[in-house]
């Protein structure tokens, strides 16, 4: 990857939906070399995928938990990410160090809606259990803009 397939990664992360000519603007390069580029970073993986940033609070997801995950047995990274994949309210997800095995972001509209989600992970084959915290409050954060 040289700096000019950095310099196209990072107009993608500003937006994933800027158009080939757009980016080529950006970088000085025409909307094909963009395309054949992006098209490499993806065959190599270094683009993984593309996806859909939403704003919670638009949604009314304004009840926030973090969840430790304890998994029955050895669970793979990738098998416990296409568990959580499939609940929506997942936000974020990682594998930790200490007793737990993964720690997960959840965001829903109230606390009866994160009890629905947090059955939703719990009913998984391969969780054993979990532990939550309820965020009362956010005292820093950098994340979001």
């Amino acid at each position: 990857m040289d700096d000019l397939d950095r310099r196209i990664v990072g107009c993608l992360l500003r937006n994933a939906r800027a158009t080939f000519a757009e980016i080529g603007e950006e970088v000085s390069l025409s909307a094909p070399a963009v395309k054949r580029r992006v098209d490499r970073l993806v065959a190599s993986g270094t683009i993984r995928g593309f996806t859909v940033l939403i704003d919670p609070a638009v949604l009314g997801w304004q009840t926030e938990a973090y969840v430790e995950i304890y998994c029955k047995g050895t669970v793979s990274p990738g098998d416990l990410r296409r568990s959580l994949e499939a609940v929506p309210e997942v936000v974020g997800a990682c594998t930790v160090s200490g007793s737990a095995d993964a720690l997960v972001h959840v965001l829903a509209s109230d606390v009866r809606h994160l009890e629905q989600a947090l059955e939703r992970i719990r009913d998984e084959h391969n969780v054993d259990h979990t532990e939550s915290v309820i965020v009362l409050s956010r005292l820093i954060d950098r994340s979001r803009t």
